[in-house]
């Protein structure tokens, strides 16, 4: 039907009902302020989904035209995403502490290279950790804020340790920091390649130096803590039998020298490590989520599910698989996937990849590392 109205006194219309709205969507977002105040003081979460999803249907149960219902959730869905943002950043400007942030490794390690990196704008408590595991556990128990955490290598694949670890235990990867790795292999002045018998690192070290080693079969490799606790510990011994298979900036920390530079096969070696907190946030400009899914171990299901991520346009970036304790050839599968859960369309296919999963978590939404030119 054709409105009797012309279309600048619609127009007019809708600038008014645009300043209503604006007045009650403010009025809102101070409510949201205080509520923010309110979870600082009691230590809850910022996200509560099973709120978020009564909130968006008893908003559009209000309408008196119901075509206008799926309409409505979406902008609802909008509005709360907003709001939780808005809350995040509240959250961080009313903590007048220093946040405490652990690391795996001690100073001068690759994990703490992406630690200044990523946390290069704010003020931090610094707590180094020997295990994978230690770091998480603070983070979940919240001894810790954050935890900085090696995930991925270009050259060896997955660390597997890690990606169980963050499926047991309740933490949230809230960013990502990608490092360029160059092993050297560091000893104490006198040594040589001569000289030496035994290598200490962690085992991604030696993975990535393999080519390296080869040339070397009587040398021993001992698998320690970290790179940069490997550089600590031969630089303890004074001894010019042992070396250590770390970075230049353990080298500079420990006093150590370059026995044999850029001993790692792939010159274009780039480690990525993964933030985790203790609680999930709104991060602005999240591009790219983290999940854990299970099929059912039958003919398909695992096509099914990831043909959702085709079908709805999402870049499937990472696809990694690990065991499941107790149950033969039956597989836990990490996803990273493009998208933001503040997408209606990313909110639909979540909860259809849950429909098709017998178990699925996401672990994180955050921005991408975006690789500089050169």
């Amino acid at each position: 039907m054709i409105p009797d109205r012309d279309l600048e006194e619609l127009r007019q219309e809708i600038d008014q009902v645009d300043q209503d709205l604006a007045d009650v969507l403010e009025k809102r977002l101070q409510l949201v302020m205080e509520v923010a105040a309110l979870k600082k003081s009691k230590g809850l979460p910022v996200k509560d989904k099973n709120r978020e999803a009564k909130v968006i249907a008893k908003v559009a149960g209000f309408l008196e035209n119901q075509d206008y219902s799926l309409a409505i959730k979406n902008i609802m869905r909008g509005i709360i995403d907003q709001a939780c943002v808005l809350e995040e950043t509240a959250l961080v400007e009313m903590d007048d502490k220093v946040a405490k942030v652990a690391c795996f490794g001690p100073e001068g390690s690759f994990t703490h290279q992406a630690l200044e990196d990523f946390f290069s704008d704010r003020p931090l408590e610094r707590h180094h950790f020997n295990t994978f595991e230690e770091v998480i556990s603070n983070v979940a128990l919240g001894r810790m804020d954050y935890g900085v955490l090696p995930i991925e290598n270009s050259s060896t694949g997955g660390i597997t340790e890690v990606y169980d670890l963050l499926r047991q235990y309740d933490c949230h990867i809230v960013g990502e920091q990608c490092v360029k790795i160059e092993q050297d292999l560091l000893g104490v002045e006198g040594a040589s390649m001569d000289s030496i018998k035994t290598v200490y690192s962690h085992p991604q070290g030696f993975k990535q130096s393999k080519e390296f080693f080869k040339k070397y079969p009587h040398i021993e490799q001992v698998p320690f803590f970290s790179t940069s606790k490997s550089a600590e510990e031969v630089a303890a011994k004074q001894d010019i039998t042992l070396a250590a298979v770390a970075g230049k900036k353990a080298a500079e920390i420990y006093g150590l020298k370059i026995i044999a530079p850029a001993i790692n096969y792939d010159s274009n070696n780039t480690t990525r490590f993964v933030i985790i907190a203790g609680r999930a946030g709104a991060v602005p400009n999240a591009d790219k989520i983290t999940l854990i899914v299970a099929v059912k171990h039958e003919t398909g299901s695992l096509y099914k599910m990831l043909a959702s991520f085709y079908h709805t346009g999402l870049n499937l970036l990472n696809l990694e698989s690990r065991p499941m304790e107790g149950k033969s050839w039956e597989y836990f599968f990490y996803i990273d996937v493009t998208g933001n859960l503040s997408d209606p369309l990313v909110v639909d296919l979540m909860e259809e990849i849950a429909g098709k999963c017998t178990y699925c978590k996401i672990l994180g939404n955050y921005k991408a590392f975006e690789r500089r030119p050169g």
